[in-house]
């Protein structure tokens, strides 16, 4: 039987991103993936000229772990920053027309959003105590603090739009993390956000947003060619059993049954699919695992001539509340976010639709998705012409809504996970679901496991590494005394 230090059930990027900072450390590292190409959804597609994702777009970062990732993969020379213009104006769908939407303060408050109770009531902000729950929806959070307008104008379409979540349900502990802490940290949103502006000044750190210049499957592919990472494509995991030392697992292949022996495993899959391999081992696991739901976005790619369109396309596109848009959760102007998404002279408007707000969405056909998609555009920005490229990308699971007691939930599978040693779930269930989030997650599991245990391929490689740098120095050395 084949052995490795770790197996990996899942190449998507929670997977790949566990086992490229494993197998960089020195570990041995198998991952399973049971579809015919890692990366899971994310997927890049270049079509007429255009460039789409079918999954995330970019990266929000300012976490220094995804920028060692980046780096020392070798992706910093592919890296492609957002474009100025898509940084200065994000819209918002209001009244039926699209309207910037303020990002600080001092404009926020004259904008023309907010009505001036509205105003009043966000001014006031510093001066609402803490609730001291833990178990606020974003709603009831948002609402305490900064009004009922700012909910629903702003924030519910953020967490329909980039979330695909209900804001009356999604748990403000697990979908606003940082919020939270600002008030819990500094009394205030408003006066936690100014603090942190001023920490952020002396200590230099850096918030940037980008892709890559060949869309983001440039990084899934990039982990998954990572040497020392043996990458197997359709492996459908069918049991784990535990050994004395470690993990028994079986997949079901082309070319028949494969059993890998392991000391940990991960399993970086959905809810629904861990459920199967969990349950003979822990049935209250199982359960929890079982409560996660998941919501089904479609997303309706479209190129068109840039001159087609009235609006100047300057920002990143709209978020659409549910109140103006019972369907559509929001636009990305991709040509103007990133260079060469579209050819010259063209753009591309990637449209959102479903999530939880609309699910049955989900059972339209293609026509009517681009019915939709395009009916909205044509009133929103001046689309004048059909477009000449489509593309649609379905998820029927697209994403899990962090909805009810979920912070409570995880803590039980937390719990749980402590009585069954060198096994872990690593997937956007657990942190979050952007990609900072999945590569920050999947660097601190790959910590858990280096500290469990001595692994003498890890001190062997970094005494390898140790030699490789003196031997540098030294010849370093050398060749100053030579120039002398």
């Amino acid at each position: 039987m084949h052995k490795v230090d770790v197996l990996i059930i899942g190449g998507g990027i929670s997977g790949l991103a566990s086992a490229w900072w494993l197998a960089r450390s020195g570990l041995s590292v198998e991952v399973w993936e049971a579809g015919e190409r890692p990366g899971g959804k994310i997927m890049s597609t270049r079509q007429d000229g255009y460039l789409t994702e079918r999954a995330a777009a970019m990266v929000l970062n300012f976490r220094p772990e995804v920028a060692e990732l980046v780096r020392e993969a070798g992706l910093e020379p592919a890296k492609t920053a957002r474009q100025p213009a898509a940084e200065v104006r994000r819209y918002l769908l209001h009244r039926g027309c699209l309207k910037a939407l303020p990002m600080r303060l001092s404009p926020m408050v004259a904008s023309p959003l907010w009505s001036l109770r509205g105003k009043l009531r966000l001014l006031a902000e510093p001066f609402i105590f803490s609730s001291g729950r833990t178990d606020e929806t974003v709603s009831e959070f948002i609402t305490r603090r900064l009004g009922r307008e700012v909910l629903e104008k702003a924030m519910e379409p953020f967490v329909a739009g980039t979330l695909a979540a209900d804001a009356d349900q999604a748990s403000a502990a697990a979908v606003l993390p940082r919020l939270m802490a600002l008030e819990q940290r500094y009394g205030s949103i408003g006066a936690g956000v100014l603090v942190n502006r001023i920490l952020r000044r002396r200590t230099a750190s850096v918030t940037e947003t980008f892709s890559f210049r060949d869309g983001m499957g440039s990084l899934v592919e990039a982990l998954a060619k990572t040497p020392g990472i043996n990458m197997r494509t359709g492996h459908v995991a069918q049991e784990l059993a535990r050994e004395r030392d470690g993990w028994q697992a079986t997949a079901a292949t082309p070319h028949g049954q494969r059993s890998v022996s392991a000391a940990h495993v991960i399993v970086a899959t959905p809810a629904p699919a861990a459920v199967a391999l969990v349950d003979p081992l822990d049935n209250e696991l199982a359960e929890l695992l079982r409560g996660i739901g998941y919501a089904p976005v479609s997303i309706v790619h479209t190129g068109v001539a840039r001159d087609a369109v009235q609006h100047p396309l300057d920002g990143a596109g709209f978020l659409a509340p549910k109140g103006e848009s019972a369907t559509l959760t929001g636009n990305l102007w991709m040509s103007t976010l990133f260079p060469d998404r579209a050819p010259p002279g063209k753009a591309l408007l990637t449209s959102y639709l479903g999530g939880a707000r609309a699910p049955h969405v989900a059972d339209w056909d293609d026509a009517r998705l681009l019915d939709e998609a395009l009916g909205t555009l044509r009133s929103l920005i001046g689309l004048k012409a059909d477009p000449e490229m489509v593309r649609i990308d379905r998820h029927g699971e697209a994403l899990p809504m962090y909805h009810g007691a979920y912070q409570a939930r995880m803590q039980a599978i937390s719990a749980r996970l402590q009585h069954i040693p060198g096994l872990h779930l690593e997937a956007n269930y657990r942190g979050g679901v952007s990609v900072r989030d999945r590569l920050v997650c999947s660097h601190a599991v790959a910590d858990r496991i280096l500290g469990a245990r001595h692994w003498p391929s890890v001190e062997r490689k970094r005494r390898e590494e140790a030699e490789c740098r003196a031997k540098t120095v030294c010849g370093l050395g050398a060749m100053g005394v030579a120039a002398e």
